[in-house]
């Protein structure tokens, strides 16, 4: 485990041994007990898209673990006046000590990790979210204390969130049904991944019967905003909401990578009787992403 570039680069180990890292940062956290795994080094943070949750739990990450982060726009680059990304990639090797990006392209991710010879980590692309899949499972293992077996659902498009919260959930031994519309499904490559662990419907409610983890995501991801009235008539079905979840699990958790859109792709009624599981998982940002970079920057 060199880089965190998509969930399929992981094994089930992998998966483990960050989960468990991410519980122990999250004890000494709340405990007050110091952890300056990384006192000295420096973490490049590339932004090509804006963020709230990722930007704030890197840096405050960074800085619990007694390092530096170092928030660099697009703007802020060469790159936005030509230079090659291998170029970039290169200096930042002689200054920093690992990289996190949220941009764009996965293969710009790839690029990045090829020619820097640093640790870097996915921060959000267009085909891979692995940081909010680690989240996800942190949240899963804190409220059910097992992942294998269970099984999961996810309501809505088969986007980079959908992308990795399946294959993160099928390394980890569940099963998963995704509800979406013709074509909006994930990635061919999940699907061949996923296998037999994966089933794909339209229908939400087959989805959710029975599901002990059901997830969903806004109905429009950033740059997609010009699709907004198609989307919203073709994810009308597509809510989570109490309907829904009598179907579900009698235990089941729900989960939301967040901002949440009341109204669309969850009802506000559900929102707000899930609301502590969804901020946890969004606190788990924090102590996952941590576990990353101590592994990864820290050895």
């Amino acid at each position: 485990m060199k880089n965190l570039l998509k969930m399929s680069d992981l094994t089930r180990e992998d998966i483990n041994l960050i989960l468990n890292k991410a519980d122990q940062l999250k004890f000494e956290h709340k405990n007050g007990i110091e952890h300056r795994l990384l006192a000295g080094k420096t973490l490049a943070m590339i932004f090509n898209k804006s963020s709230t949750r990722t930007r704030v739990s890197f840096e405050a990450g960074m800085y619990q673990l007694g390092g530096h982060a170092l928030f660099l726009s697009s703007a802020d680059l060469q790159i936005s006046r030509g230079e090659p990304l291998e170029d970039t990639a290169r200096v930042l090797f002689r200054y920093v000590d690992g990289i996190m990006i949220r941009t764009f392209a996965q293969q710009e991710v790839e690029d990045l990790a090829l020619h820097s010879g640093l640790p870097v980590v996915n921060g959000l692309t267009d085909y891979a979210h692995p940081c909010q899949s680690l989240a996800n499972l942190m949240t899963v293992r804190e409220n059910f204390a097992y992942l294998e077996g269970l099984k999961a659902c996810y309501i809505g498009d088969g986007n980079n969130v959908c992308n990795s919260f399946v294959v993160g959930c099928v390394i980890s031994g569940m099963t998963v049904t995704v509800a979406c519309p013709e074509g909006y499904e994930p990635h061919p490559d999940v699907l061949k991944l996923a296998g037999d662990k994966l089933t794909i419907t339209r229908d939400p409610k087959e989805a959710a019967l029975g599901a002990d983890v059901v997830y969903t995501d806004v109905w429009m991801s950033m740059g997609q905003e010009e699709e907004a009235r198609t989307r919203k008539e073709v994810f009308g079905n597509y809510q989570v909401n109490s309907e829904l979840m009598k179907l579900a699990s009698k235990d089941a958790i729900v989960l939301h990578c967040l901002p949440a859109h009341r109204g669309e792709e969850i009802t506000a009624e559900v929102f707000d009787a899930h609301a502590g599981v969804i901020f946890d998982e969004a606190e788990n940002r924090l102590h996952a992403q941590k576990a990353v970079l101590a592994i990864l920057m820290g050895g």
